[in-house]
Formats: structure tokens, sequence, C-alpha cells
């Protein structure tokens, strides 16, 4: 009965009656939160870049203190080379292993980078060295950005897969194949991250001296 009632209207009405039909079923919130997400996750990615950069200067400076511990260097430039290197595209949105892999390898990074700074506050010479402090500031800035671009993407990700799993919308979600999109797990995250504790006070020794 629809269809012999839909044959007898004009197309112009036709096209706005299935206009209204999908703004009510949630298309347009769909495109619009599509989006957002998009827009949210290139701003954690640059945020991310952005860290990822400063590491080779941060780097360099660091070796100019010869004494210093050469583990906690390492670690910081292989975690680098392993965040890098994961490729990542508007797919892994949809994907929560390729997004659990990217998480980790950033974690990790984070970690590093924490340990890092640990460890320098025990060397007079880094924390009296101006180019070291101005790169730890950058850096303690951008981990503050990131923390910003990374709850906007988990709130952006949280309404769009509300969106995606409720009645009717979902009817919507499952036409237009828009599925539920991986998110941050920041309790993990932050677990990784968290600076291993740092103690040279039962070797008896200052640091750099063996």
């Amino acid at each position: 009965m629809m269809l012999s009632r839909l044959s007898g209207l004009t197309p112009a009405i036709v096209i706005l009656s299935a206009t209204l039909a999908l703004s009510g079923c949630g298309y347009n919130d769909f495109q619009r939160l599509d989006e957002q997400t998009k827009s949210a996750w290139a701003e954690v990615l640059n945020q991310y870049q952005r860290r990822a950069d400063l590491i080779p200067n941060l780097v360099e400076t660091v070796k100019g203190e010869t004494s210093f511990e050469q583990e906690t260097l390492t670690r910081v430039i292989e975690a680098r080379s392993r965040a890098t290197a994961i490729q990542v595209s508007p797919e892994t949105l949809n994907d929560p292993q390729a997004m659990e892999r990217f998480q980790q390898a950033q974690g990790q990074l984070g970690g590093a980078l924490s340990r890092l700074l640990a460890v320098s506050e025990n060397y007079p010479n880094l924390k009296a060295n101006q180019a070291f402090q101005d790169l730890r500031v950058q850096l303690e800035g951008t981990e503050n950005r990131v923390t910003v671009a990374r709850n906007r993407y988990i709130d952006s990700v949280q309404q769009y897969n509300v969106l995606a799993r409720s009645f009717p919308t979902n009817l919507t979600a499952m036409i237009f194949s828009y599925s539920p999109k991986a998110g941050f797990t920041v309790v993990n995250e932050a677990e990784i991250s968290t600076p291993p504790k740092v103690d040279f006070g039962g070797a008896g020794q200052s640091p750099g001296k063996q």
C-alpha cells in the first residue's frame, strides 16, 4: 500500500519524504558524527606526531651527557621506532585490534619518555641544560595536548557508538554500514605509561660513576 501511495506522488515530494525519513532515522547524525570522529582522530595523530618529532632533538641533547643511563635512552629510541612504524588510516577507527596495537605502541613510548625524564632528575648537568629544559617543557605541553585530543576523540566515538547501537538508528547503521568504532582504553594506557620508580640511593654511587 505504501508503494502505491508513493507512486502517485511527484518526484519532488518523494525525494522530500525520503529525506525526512532518513533524517528521522539518524542518517544525518551518522554523517555528522562520522566526520566528527575522523576530525578528532586526525588531531590525536597530529599530537602524537608532534611528540615523535621532538624526540630526536631530545635524544641528541641527552647524548651529550656521556654518563647517562644508556638503557633508558635506547628504550626511548626503540619505542619511537615501533610507534612511528605503525601505519594508521581512517579504516583503523573501525578495527579494534589495529587500534589496540597503535595504542599500546604509543603507551610504551609515553612510558619510555616518562622514565627518561625521571632519570634526568639525577643529572645536574641536564637539569642545568637550557636546551634540554626547553624540550622537556615542549614534551609536557604536547602530552597535555595529547590528553585533550584523545578525550575529544573518546567523546566523539561514544556519541557515534550510542547512535549505532540504539533503536531505531541501529537499523540505519546496518543499512548504510555504519559500524561501531574502536575507542581508547585509557585505564590500560595509563598503566603502560606509568614511569617506574628510580632509586639510585641503594648503590651508594652518584649517577654515571661505576
